[in-house]
């Protein structure tokens, strides 16, 4: 795991602080856009990050607000803001000499599934997959749902009532390749046991599809 910085792309030369860690053979990296008041050293992001890993795929978890900016409770919901900060992580890795070889994909989380929906319709096809977990696609809104292209997988709990309903509204939207996948019995947080772990494999699967280079069989 390296400790990297990241310019935030603003005029008060903010930088992000971030995790990477990339597989030896990695040809796909995934770039972790986390919900309102957490942080990349969010467990349940970070466990996800790790099976991630286990498949071959490079991870980059950072956080998208400073601390002082993590204060305020607006800066959390301003997705146009966390939208930017994911395209300039984004900016980063497509230069940094570890991982600008590598394909893309965005795992997002509550309002960090925006951001990565919006970023994912600004990169078009840079972006090779997309994945929200207990997300909020539809904040990402419909001009932005509609010109998305990067396959997209919403994850939702089965049990997160009200969740659903919105994540649907947005599934409606995608024009791209899409799937909704409901793990039974998991809330919000998906702390139900096996819950997460459900999760983090549907997610794994969805992006090693477009992530990872399939070898052919004779």
């Amino acid at each position: 795991m390296t400790a990297v910085k990241i310019p935030a792309g603003t005029v008060d030369a903010i930088e992000l602080s971030g995790e990477l860690v990339v597989p030896p053979a990695a040809t796909g990296i995934v770039l972790f856009a986390h919900g309102s008041g957490s942080s990349r050293f969010s467990p349940r992001n970070t466990y996800v990050a790790k099976v991630l890993q286990q498949q071959g795929m490079g991870t980059l978890l950072f956080d998208l607000l400073t601390h002082a900016e993590d204060q305020n409770h607006v800066l959390r919901f301003d997705i146009g803001l966390l939208t930017q900060r994911l395209l300039a992580a984004t900016a980063w890795l497509q230069e940094y000499s570890e991982t600008k070889a590598l394909k893309i994909g965005y795992f997002g989380a509550s309002t960090g599934a925006a951001a990565a929906l919006q970023a994912a319709a600004e990169m078009r096809t840079a972006v090779a997959a997309v994945v929200s977990r207990g997300g909020r696609p539809d904040l990402a809104g419909e001009t932005a749902l509609s010109r998305v292209v990067a396959p997209t997988l919403l994850i939702v709990g089965g049990a997160d009532y009200g969740v659903i309903e919105l994540n649907e509204q947005a599934y409606a939207m995608l024009r791209c390749r899409k799937r909704l996948s409901l793990v039974p019995g998991a809330t919000h947080l998906f702390e139900e046991p096996g819950a997460l772990e459900q999760a983090a494999s549907l997610a794994a699967d969805w992006l090693a599809e477009y992530l990872c280079d399939q070898v052919e069989e004779d």
